[in-house]
């Protein structure tokens, strides 16, 4: 930064700690880009193109850092990437049940075929030892 930059840099600084302590030229101003603007005599754009660290100290200063932000958003992404392998694994482990209870269904199913066939056999009778008339 050349010199002029750094001075109005340092002045940036000096508003948004003066409006911080409320004592900037508008008694009881909140801090925002548009009363460090105001107060310093710049636009909104200048500190937000130019000074993007004067910019970062109002987004602290109103609880909204980027930085703080982004780690809240990383974090919260964490937490979700986790709760999805967590799902996903329980989904392949349901889907390997139901695989093998439809194999053993089938199965069931041809034993259930074959007996209902034998038991139409001619030579085959019921246990209660009556014979059923054909």
């Amino acid at each position: 930064m050349t010199s002029i930059s750094q001075e109005r840099a340092a002045q940036l600084r000096l508003v948004v700690r003066r409006i911080q302590i409320g004592r900037g030229k508008q008694k009881g101003e909140k801090l925002t880009f548009a009363a460090v603007a105001r107060e310093a005599g710049v636009s909104t754009a200048l500190i937000h193109n130019c000074y993007p660290e004067i910019a970062d100290l109002i987004r602290e200063g109103q609880g909204r850092s980027n930085r703080t932000q982004r780690d809240a958003k990383r974090e919260q992404l964490k937490a979700q990437q986790a709760k999805n392998r967590e799902l996903r694994s329980r989904v392949a482990a349901m889907e390997s049940r139901v695989a093998s209870l439809a194999s053993i269904n089938e199965v069931l199913i041809m034993e259930n075929r074959d007996l209902k066939a034998s038991l139409n056999a001619p030579n085959v009778f019921p246990l209660n030892g009556r014979i059923p008339k054909r």
